[in-house]
């Protein structure tokens, strides 16, 4: 295995923390991260899962504890963001585009800035226009490709790989066969990743 799946969609909340952290991640452990994105709204709509709307008390755990694990990662977002979002597909689909040309890292960070930090929804103005002339890029060039017909079947393609291989949330870590879901695990992903398994309080037993 040469890299870490990291299964997004722009639209998950709990996927602002492994955004945030993602990067700093890779430059202290070495690990590369294959940033995929797909529709986690399309794979949750069809299993009947709607999880925070028109669910006020689930939605103000959920804005909670968010607040509680971006301060243990020194994160400090503006809660509750904008949610849930009205230009869902588009904010993906524009990811998609810049993944195949090398630059969703860069997008998908600058886009969950602006959305939890500045409470810009992602994918609408200002934050889509902002987020590609801070990378030099056109927005109406941009979004333009990315509503053409080979992003969408690129992204129906995304979105049917993630269903056949069982992932039905994000953010979403794939280790070889192994899958990891929720920010939660991303510690575990890469314990797999460099072990082939998870540590605990038993392993101490095996140590001299």
């Amino acid at each position: 295995m040469k890299h870490i799946e990291f299964w997004f969609s722009i639209g998950s909340t709990y996927s602002f923390l492994t955004v945030s952290r993602l990067p700093a991640i890779e430059r202290e452990t070495g690990i590369r991260f294959d940033w995929r994105p797909f529709s986690v709204r399309a794979i949750m709509l069809e299993m009947n899962n709607i999880p925070f709307a028109n669910k006020p008390v689930k939605a103000r755990y959920m804005w909670r504890d968010i607040e509680r694990r971006a301060a243990m990662h020194g994160l400090k977002p503006t809660l509750p963001a904008p949610y849930p979002l009205t230009e869902f597909d588009l904010a993906n689909r524009v990811a998609v585009l810049a993944r195949a040309e090398g630059w969703c890292h860069d997008y998908v960070t600058a886009t969950y800035r602006r959305w939890f930090l500045a409470g810009e929804p992602a994918g609408s103005e200002p934050n889509l226009g902002d987020t590609l002339r801070e990378l030099g890029r056109d927005r109406d060039e941009v979004a333009g490709r990315a509503m053409s017909e080979a992003i969408g079947t690129a992204y129906l393609e995304a979105t049917d790989e993630a269903r056949s291989r069982g992932i039905f949330g994000a953010p979403s870590f794939v280790v070889g066969d192994e899958l990891f879901w929720g920010d939660d695990r991303l510690e575990d992903a890469i314990a797999w990743f460099r072990e082939g398994r998870l540590r605990g309080s038993a392993d101490q037993e095996d140590r001299p």
